[in-house]
């Protein structure tokens, strides 16, 4: 299928620094200058939220790059009032680009009398006009089946294992990965391949939310450089737990790769006081001062990897094939040049 006409971008206010880099890097992939349209997306002094686009978008090919991030409910609605605004403004098509989907959570019913909130987004997204979601390691993969319109789901693995394979490259026998709970095993599972590691598990026990009452290590990790991934860090008292209990039982070192670094509350300086040697996540939202300021907290760009998502779904093109290492390193080998 080929594209008839621009792929043209929009950000919010949820990330615009990684806005700003998808554009520079479709620039690159394309030869040909590629910049944010021209638009205002503020509040009244009600916090109600107001857009105005100052260019013409008739017939364009429209992507909204907006994670649903702190503070939540003001970046989704920012989210939907464009969709609004540029269906109203006769886009030809709309696509959702939100790195960072907020209510993911919450994709079922915990306990009875509770709501199904991701679905209720969901229904929201596409009420608005929005025609096709590109994301990034949704926490539950059936949150897909919760949209009724088309929706890319990307995996952060595939970077990670090309910044595992750069930074441990002398000690790749010693690595072992780990899933912080038995829910993320195939996710573990999935990083360990790419880099054909061993996988040892952290079963947690829960109390209630956010409380854990009790965790064992299933696996030898003696002597290892382990390395627990996760798709989300929020308040990282789970991560530092697990980290301080693979120490315990001879971990020689642990790190971490998380996709989505919510880091609620205290847990920079959680991190930071942590016995974990390096905490990696991806920039799918956009880091805080202190975050970039720690010096055990380190951010990899996922903007090489939606520009060309955005580029392909432009040009009818398979997004799959954005999860082969063959495909993705040359994206990025501006970052580990020399690696491969």
């Amino acid at each position: 299928m080929a594209a008839i006409n621009e792929p043209k971008l929009i950000s919010g206010n949820a990330n615009r620094k990684l806005a700003e880099a998808v554009a520079r890097r479709m620039s690159i992939h394309r030869g040909a200058k590629v910049e944010l349209v021209s638009a205002r997306v503020e509040r009244f002094n009600d916090q109600e939220i107001f857009v105005e686009i100052h260019e013409n978008v008739r017939g364009e090919d429209m992507f909204i790059i907006q994670p649903t991030s702190n503070p939540a409910n003001d970046n989704l609605m920012e989210l939907l009032i464009i969709a609004d605004t540029l269906r109203r403004s006769s886009a030809a098509r709309i696509t959702a680009v939100i790195p960072y989907f907020g209510y993911a959570r919450q994709d079922r019913r915990s306990r009875a009398r509770t709501p199904i909130s991701a679905k209720l987004v969901a229904n929201m997204i596409a009420q608005s006009g929005i025609e096709r979601v590109l994301t990034m390691d949704l926490h539950a993969a059936q949150i897909q089946g919760f949209f009724d319109i088309p929706v890319d789901n990307l995996y952060a693995s595939p970077i990670f294992s090309l910044d595992i394979k750069h930074h441990f490259r002398d000690c790749l026998d010693e690595v072992m990965v780990v899933s912080p709970d038995v829910g993320g095993v195939a996710r573990a599972r999935e990083l360990a391949k790419r880099i054909n590691a061993p996988l040892a598990i952290v079963d947690k026990r829960r109390e209630k939310p956010g409380e854990v009452a009790d965790m064992t290590v299933i696996g030898d990790v003696s002597g290892k450089r382990c390395i627990i991934v996760d798709d989300i860090c929020d308040t990282a008292g789970t991560l530092v737990k697990a980290a301080e209990l693979l120490r315990e039982s001879g971990a020689k070192e642990v790190h971490a790769y998380i996709t989505h670094g919510v880091m609620s509350g205290s847990a920079v300086e959680r991190v930071a006081n942590s016995s974990m040697k390096s905490l990696v996540i991806t920039d799918s939202i956009q880091p805080t001062p202190q975050v970039l300021e720690a010096e055990n907290i380190r951010v990899v760009a996922t903007a090489p990897l939606f520009a060309q998502a955005i580029l392909n779904i432009w040009g009818g093109t398979s997004v799959s094939s954005l999860f082969d290492d063959p495909t993705l390193e040359p994206l990025y080998e501006t970052h580990y040049a020399g690696a491969f």
